[in-house]
Protein backbone atom coordinates (compact mmCIF):
# COMPACT_ATOMS: atom_id res chain seq x y z
CA UNK A 1 0.00 0.00 0.00
CA UNK A 2 1.44 3.49 -1.13
CA UNK A 3 2.14 5.58 2.33
CA UNK A 4 -0.22 8.76 2.02
CA UNK A 5 3.36 10.70 2.98
CA UNK A 6 6.76 9.65 2.46
CA UNK A 7 9.65 12.00 3.73
CA UNK A 8 12.65 10.56 2.46
CA UNK A 9 16.61 11.73 3.55
CA UNK A 10 15.08 15.38 4.44
CA UNK A 11 17.71 18.03 4.88
CA UNK A 12 17.10 21.59 5.45
CA UNK A 13 19.87 23.86 6.49
CA UNK A 14 19.45 27.78 7.32
CA UNK A 15 23.12 29.14 7.10
CA UNK A 16 25.99 26.94 9.24
CA UNK A 17 22.52 25.40 11.02
CA UNK A 18 21.31 21.72 9.81
CA UNK A 19 17.38 22.45 11.09
CA UNK A 20 16.47 18.92 9.45
CA UNK A 21 19.21 16.07 9.23
CA UNK A 22 18.17 13.41 6.98
CA UNK A 23 15.00 12.46 8.22
CA UNK A 24 12.63 9.61 6.88
CA UNK A 25 9.23 8.18 7.71
CA UNK A 26 6.49 7.00 6.27
CA UNK A 27 2.34 8.38 7.00
CA UNK A 28 -0.07 5.87 6.45
CA UNK A 29 -3.81 6.30 5.53
CA UNK A 30 -5.98 7.34 8.41
CA UNK A 31 -3.19 7.46 10.61
CA UNK A 32 -1.74 9.48 13.47
CA UNK A 33 1.51 9.42 13.61
CA UNK A 34 2.60 12.26 16.96
CA UNK A 35 6.52 14.28 16.02
CA UNK A 36 7.60 14.98 19.37
CA UNK A 37 11.22 16.08 20.95
CA UNK A 38 12.63 18.77 23.12
CA UNK A 39 12.55 22.75 22.03
CA UNK A 40 15.01 23.27 18.82
CA UNK A 41 14.75 19.85 17.65
CA UNK A 42 13.21 20.99 14.31
CA UNK A 43 9.53 19.85 14.51
CA UNK A 44 8.05 22.99 12.91
CA UNK A 45 11.09 23.25 10.66
CA UNK A 46 10.17 19.93 9.36
CA UNK A 47 6.51 20.34 9.00
CA UNK A 48 7.28 24.20 6.86
CA UNK A 49 9.48 21.59 4.42
CA UNK A 50 6.51 19.25 4.67
CA UNK A 51 4.10 21.73 3.38
CA UNK A 52 6.25 23.75 1.42
CA UNK A 53 6.57 26.89 3.27
CA UNK A 54 10.94 26.17 3.49
CA UNK A 55 12.39 24.18 0.01
CA UNK A 56 14.48 20.81 1.68
CA UNK A 57 17.72 20.89 0.53
CA UNK A 58 18.33 17.53 -0.02
CA UNK A 59 15.89 14.53 0.02
CA UNK A 60 12.37 13.96 -1.32
CA UNK A 61 8.47 14.24 -0.11
CA UNK A 62 5.65 12.39 -1.85
CA UNK A 63 1.99 12.92 -0.94
CA UNK A 64 0.09 9.66 -1.83
CA UNK A 65 2.84 8.63 -4.20
CA UNK A 66 3.01 12.03 -5.76
CA UNK A 67 6.65 13.75 -6.04
CA UNK A 68 5.62 17.38 -3.61
CA UNK A 69 9.77 18.00 -2.91
CA UNK A 70 9.83 22.19 -3.71
CA UNK A 71 6.13 22.61 -4.52
CA UNK A 72 4.95 25.86 -3.00
CA UNK A 73 1.99 25.84 0.01
CA UNK A 74 -0.66 26.76 -2.30
CA UNK A 75 0.03 23.90 -4.97
CA UNK A 76 0.46 21.36 -2.09
CA UNK A 77 -3.21 22.10 -0.50
CA UNK A 78 -5.00 21.95 -3.89
CA UNK A 79 -3.15 18.24 -3.66
CA UNK A 80 -5.31 17.53 -0.18
CA UNK A 81 -2.69 18.66 2.69
CA UNK A 82 -3.73 21.45 4.82
CA UNK A 83 -1.92 22.98 8.28
CA UNK A 84 -2.61 24.60 11.22
CA UNK A 85 -0.48 26.86 12.88
CA UNK A 86 1.87 27.21 16.09
CA UNK A 87 1.36 30.91 16.71
CA UNK A 88 -2.73 31.09 15.71
CA UNK A 89 -3.20 33.12 12.78
CA UNK A 90 -6.60 34.59 12.33
CA UNK A 91 -7.87 36.97 10.34
CA UNK A 92 -8.77 39.37 12.69
CA UNK A 93 -11.56 41.58 11.49
CA UNK A 94 -13.33 38.84 9.79
CA UNK A 95 -16.34 37.10 11.20
CA UNK A 96 -15.52 33.11 11.99
CA UNK A 97 -17.42 32.18 9.05
CA UNK A 98 -15.53 34.12 6.60
CA UNK A 99 -12.05 32.59 8.23
CA UNK A 100 -13.50 29.11 7.57
CA UNK A 101 -14.84 30.26 4.40
CA UNK A 102 -11.18 31.32 3.09
CA UNK A 103 -9.86 28.48 3.53
CA UNK A 104 -13.02 26.37 1.42
CA UNK A 105 -12.03 29.20 -1.19
CA UNK A 106 -8.10 28.50 -1.39
CA UNK A 107 -8.39 24.85 -0.78
CA UNK A 108 -8.45 21.96 -2.61
CA UNK A 109 -11.55 22.09 -4.76
CA UNK A 110 -10.70 26.44 -5.30
CA UNK A 111 -14.44 26.89 -4.13
CA UNK A 112 -16.33 29.85 -5.49
CA UNK A 113 -18.02 31.81 -2.82
CA UNK A 114 -21.56 30.66 -2.03
CA UNK A 115 -20.19 27.17 -2.40
CA UNK A 116 -17.35 27.92 0.33
CA UNK A 117 -19.41 29.33 2.27
CA UNK A 118 -21.79 26.33 2.45
CA UNK A 119 -18.69 24.59 3.08
CA UNK A 120 -17.57 26.82 5.79
CA UNK A 121 -21.33 26.43 7.53
CA UNK A 122 -20.81 22.40 7.48
CA UNK A 123 -17.47 22.32 8.96
CA UNK A 124 -18.01 24.86 11.70
CA UNK A 125 -21.08 22.60 12.50
CA UNK A 126 -18.88 19.26 12.57
CA UNK A 127 -16.59 21.51 15.32
CA UNK A 128 -18.92 22.58 17.52
CA UNK A 129 -18.79 26.45 16.49
CA UNK A 130 -21.78 27.51 14.10
CA UNK A 131 -23.03 29.26 17.42
CA UNK A 132 -20.01 31.50 16.70
CA UNK A 133 -19.71 31.85 12.99
CA UNK A 134 -20.75 35.54 13.12
CA UNK A 135 -18.61 36.40 15.87
CA UNK A 136 -15.65 38.36 15.11
CA UNK A 137 -12.64 35.93 15.13
CA UNK A 138 -11.00 38.67 17.46
CA UNK A 139 -13.01 38.02 20.09
CA UNK A 140 -12.14 34.24 20.52
CA UNK A 141 -10.85 32.66 23.42
CA UNK A 142 -7.26 31.17 22.73
CA UNK A 143 -8.88 27.38 22.39
CA UNK A 144 -11.91 29.50 20.30
CA UNK A 145 -9.12 30.01 17.65
CA UNK A 146 -7.12 27.00 18.12
CA UNK A 147 -10.48 25.46 17.18
CA UNK A 148 -11.02 28.15 14.18
CA UNK A 149 -7.72 27.08 12.96
CA UNK A 150 -8.48 23.59 12.87
CA UNK A 151 -11.91 24.52 11.00
CA UNK A 152 -10.26 26.45 8.68
CA UNK A 153 -8.14 23.90 7.46
CA UNK A 154 -10.32 21.27 7.66
CA UNK A 155 -12.60 23.46 4.61
CA UNK A 156 -10.04 23.01 2.60
CA UNK A 157 -10.84 19.20 2.24
CA UNK A 158 -7.68 17.63 3.16
CA UNK A 159 -6.60 13.94 3.30
CA UNK A 160 -3.84 15.00 5.60
CA UNK A 161 -3.75 17.65 8.32
CA UNK A 162 -0.73 18.74 9.62
CA UNK A 163 -1.54 20.45 13.54
CA UNK A 164 1.30 22.05 14.91
CA UNK A 165 0.95 22.66 18.93
CA UNK A 166 -3.58 22.57 19.19
CA UNK A 167 -3.15 21.77 22.52
CA UNK A 168 -0.56 24.40 24.21
CA UNK A 169 -2.21 27.40 26.02
CA UNK A 170 -5.54 25.28 26.92
CA UNK A 171 -6.78 24.36 30.12
CA UNK A 172 -7.41 20.75 30.85
CA UNK A 173 -11.02 20.92 30.05
CA UNK A 174 -10.42 22.56 26.41
CA UNK A 175 -7.33 19.87 25.95
CA UNK A 176 -9.64 16.75 26.48
CA UNK A 177 -12.39 18.57 23.74
CA UNK A 178 -9.53 19.72 21.08
CA UNK A 179 -7.87 15.57 21.96
CA UNK A 180 -12.16 14.75 20.74
CA UNK A 181 -11.97 16.67 17.78
CA UNK A 182 -8.39 15.43 16.55
CA UNK A 183 -10.16 11.88 17.12
CA UNK A 184 -13.56 12.76 15.28
CA UNK A 185 -11.09 14.31 12.24
CA UNK A 186 -9.54 10.54 11.80
CA UNK A 187 -12.62 9.15 12.45
CA UNK A 188 -13.54 11.26 8.90
CA UNK A 189 -10.77 9.44 7.33
CA UNK A 190 -8.66 12.36 7.48
CA UNK A 191 -4.95 11.16 8.70
CA UNK A 192 -3.54 13.55 11.15
CA UNK A 193 0.07 14.40 11.76
CA UNK A 194 0.80 16.41 14.97
CA UNK A 195 3.34 18.45 17.10
CA UNK A 196 2.65 18.14 20.36
CA UNK A 197 4.89 19.08 23.55
CA UNK A 198 2.03 17.27 25.95
CA UNK A 199 3.43 14.30 26.05
CA UNK A 200 0.24 12.31 27.58
CA UNK A 201 -1.71 13.79 25.38
CA UNK A 202 0.44 12.74 22.11
CA UNK A 203 0.80 8.88 23.48
CA UNK A 204 -2.98 8.50 23.53
CA UNK A 205 -3.90 9.67 20.55
CA UNK A 206 -0.76 8.55 17.83
CA UNK A 207 -1.05 5.29 16.17
CA UNK A 208 2.81 6.02 15.70
CA UNK A 209 5.19 8.82 17.47
CA UNK A 210 8.91 9.59 15.61
CA UNK A 211 10.90 11.96 18.08
CA UNK A 212 13.62 14.18 16.82
CA UNK A 213 16.26 15.83 18.34
CA UNK A 214 19.06 18.42 17.04
CA UNK A 215 17.35 18.04 13.30
CA UNK A 216 17.66 13.89 13.23
CA UNK A 217 15.47 11.48 14.01
CA UNK A 218 16.11 9.76 17.25
CA UNK A 219 13.12 7.24 17.25
CA UNK A 220 9.84 5.85 15.35
CA UNK A 221 7.26 3.69 16.38
CA UNK A 222 4.12 2.73 18.67
CA UNK A 223 3.61 5.35 21.68
CA UNK A 224 4.65 1.88 24.44
CA UNK A 225 7.99 1.42 22.05
CA UNK A 226 9.06 5.07 21.83
CA UNK A 227 8.23 5.90 25.70
CA UNK A 228 10.93 2.84 26.91
CA UNK A 229 13.55 3.66 23.77
CA UNK A 230 16.74 4.73 25.92
CA UNK A 231 17.73 7.00 23.60
CA UNK A 232 14.84 8.82 23.53
CA UNK A 233 14.83 9.15 27.62
CA UNK A 234 18.03 10.86 27.41
CA UNK A 235 17.12 12.97 25.12
CA UNK A 236 14.28 14.18 27.82
CA UNK A 237 16.87 14.01 30.54
CA UNK A 238 16.26 17.87 30.52
CA UNK A 239 12.94 17.76 31.74
CA UNK A 240 12.22 15.31 34.43
CA UNK A 241 8.30 15.98 34.43
CA UNK A 242 8.53 14.79 30.50
CA UNK A 243 11.13 11.43 31.47
CA UNK A 244 7.87 10.33 34.05
CA UNK A 245 5.12 10.85 31.71
CA UNK A 246 6.75 8.82 29.16
CA UNK A 247 7.25 5.95 31.71
CA UNK A 248 3.83 6.59 32.80
CA UNK A 249 2.21 5.86 28.94
CA UNK A 250 3.88 2.19 29.29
Amino acid sequence: MTPLLEVRNVNKRFGGLLAVSDVSFILNKGEILGLIGPNGAGKTTLFNVVNGVHRCDAGAIALNGRDITGMSPDKVVRLGLARTHQIVQPLNNMSVLENVTVGACFGRERLGLKAARAVAREVLEQVGMDSRANTPARFLTLAGKKRLEVARALAANPTLLLLDEVLAGLNPTEIAQMIELVRSIRDRGIAVFMIEHLMQAVMNLSDRIVVLNFGQKLAEGRPAEVANDPMVIQAYLGDPDIVEKLKDRN
